[in-house]
C-alpha cells in the first residue's frame, strides 16, 4: 500500500485516468459495434456512415492514450476492407 503522500495522490490519479479510460474505450467498442451491426445486415449506406464514426473515434482513442496508433490503424484498416467487400458485393 502506499505511504508516501505523493504514492496517494499518484494511486488517486490512477483511480480517476482509469475510470476516464474505462469510458473511452466503451465508446469506442459501442461505435464498433455499431458498424459490425450494418454490415452484418448488409447495408451500405448505414456502414458507412458507422465506418466514418469508428474511424473518427478510434483515433481520438489513440490522441488520448487509450489505444496505441498502431492498433487504431490496424483496426480502421480492417474496418475499410469489410466495408470495401460489402460495397463490391
Amino acid at each position: 500500500m502506499a505511504n508516501t503522500p505523493g504514492a496517494k495522490k499518484a494511486v488517486r490519479k490512477i483511480e480517476r485516468r482509469t475510470e476516464v479510460n474505462k469510458a473511452r474505450r466503451s465508446r469506442v467498442r459501442t461505435f464498433l459495434r455499431r458498424f459490425d451491426e450494418a454490415i452484418a445486415a448488409k447495408d451500405v449506406e448505414k456502414a458507412k456512415a458507422a465506418f466514418i464514426e469508428a474511424q473518427s473515434e478510434l483515433m481520438r482513442a489513440v490522441t488520448k492514450g487509450v489505444v496505441h496508433k498502431n492498433t487504431g490503424s490496424r483496426k480502421v484498416s480492417r474496418l475499410a476492407a469489410q466495408l470495401k467487400k460489402l460495397a463490391v458485393a
